[in-house]
């Protein structure tokens, strides 16, 4: 078989994960004496870090004062009840340095902010989301502040302290998740979501036959590669079995995606989109959640083809329901309408087209919904950039 990407060029282009190491990060920590204990324990322990180039001040207010370090790359305010936390991130951001306020008192905390003056940004608010600690008990009166930091709270917290890290220090993104666990979950989705979209976009503009699936490829490829740089597992020549197992995957996903083709040909580009947002998708978060069991690189080719065959397979099952040629045919009903309500409108007809067949194979089971919506938005955002280029509303 002849691999369609040069596996050490990807190699040679990713990144590279000793200058991340040895990358030095500053962390500024405030902590607020009158914040739950728990939460405190728990950023203490977020931020503890056994690397030598990651350096974490912590201060406690108000026995001590806050003042802003315009070298670290953020700080983070463990806030409670104090009445300065407004003021005090807002000096910090004022010295270039960006702010994470935890707490698990967000609504006290932004009203006691907001009284004193100095109201928090609601972005730099970071809290466990309420869906994921304990249900409240009737007794409770509608009090249900500080949240309980649960097993779940817990592991809400930390991803939304992540996701806060790899916005606010893109530069620094993989140094921090190399020295601070609960960013590297989060740092990998985001290379999921974002390669499961893309390859969705290459399914629905690629036109010649089996040139989309080297592109694909090589985006799964270099996913991988951030996922396992992101939990620090080198990927060298020697392990290129790992990659080629992504080739594999692309080889896989385009035998059902031709299949599923054949069987409703008409809408050949919006599966080929479903498929490869599906397969991506799959793919990585079964690199994700092994690595988060402290997996290592040896075994990832296992992992990573386990899921692809069960996407594959999901796929190929859906293709033999009576469903989807009805799904189909009512998609092309609804695209020809919407073809001659247009008269001649090219950039409305191409975006109800991309919407009426993703969610033809939808709603017949081929896909689940997140694909068909990932792969609309792509479709919508094509047609946009084919306004801006020949202008909305231009006639045939």
């Amino acid at each position: 078989m002849q691999i369609p990407v040069d596996i050490k060029a990807v190699i040679d282009e990713a990144t590279n994960i000793d200058e991340a190491r040895e990358t030095p990060i500053s962390v500024s920590i405030y902590m607020d004496e009158t914040a739950p204990g728990d939460v405190q324990a728990h950023v203490r322990q977020a931020f503890a870090s056994a690397s030598v180039h990651a350096r974490v001040s912590m201060v406690y207010f108000p026995s001590f004062p806050v003042v802003a370090a315009p070298e670290a790359d953020m700080a983070v305010i463990v806030a409670g009840l104090d009445e300065h936390v407004g003021r005090y991130a807002a000096d910090i951001r004022a010295a270039g340095v960006p702010v994470m306020i935890v707490t698990t008192l967000p609504e006290l905390v932004a009203e006691i902010a907001e009284a004193s003056g100095h109201p928090v940004l609601h972005d730099d608010l970071v809290a466990p989301a309420i869906d994921d600690v304990l249900a409240l008990p009737e007794e409770a009166n509608g009090v249900h502040e500080p949240y309980p930091l649960t097993v779940d709270g817990a592991l809400s917290l930390n991803k939304r302290m992540g996701e806060w890290v790899i916005e606010a220090c893109r530069d620094k993104r993989l140094a921090f998740a190399l020295a601070f666990r609960f960013v590297r979950k989060p740092l990998s989705l985001e290379a999921v979501n974002a390669t499961a979209v893309q390859n969705a976009g290459i399914g629905l503009v690629v036109i010649l036959p089996g040139a989309d699936m080297p592109i694909m490829t090589l985006n799964q490829a270099k996913m991988l590669l951030q996922i396992a740089a992101a939990y620090g597992q080198p990927m060298a020549v020697e392990r290129v079995k790992e990659l080629a197992a992504v080739v594999g995957g692309a080889f896989a996903c385009r035998a059902v995606a031709r299949q599923l083709v054949a069987f409703v040909p008409a809408f050949g580009w919006a599966i080929k989109a479903a498929i490869g947002y599906t397969g991506t998708l799959a793919m990585g978060r079964a690199a994700v959640e092994y690595f988060e069991g402290d997996g290592k690189i040896d075994h990832l080719a296992e992992v990573v083809g386990r899921a692809r065959d069960k996407a594959v397979m999901a796929a190929d099952s859906a293709r033999k329901q009576p469903s989807v040629a009805a799904a189909a045919k009512a998609a092309a009903a609804k695209v020809g309408r919407a073809a001659s309500n247009a008269a001649g409108n090219v950039v409305p007809v191409a975006s109800s087209m991309a919407s009426s067949a993703v969610d033809a194979v939808a709603s017949a089971g081929v896909v689940p919904g997140p694909a068909a919506k990932a792969a609309t938005n792509v479709a919508h955002r094509l047609s946009d950039t084919v306004a801006n280029r020949f202008g909305r509303g231009s006639r045939a």
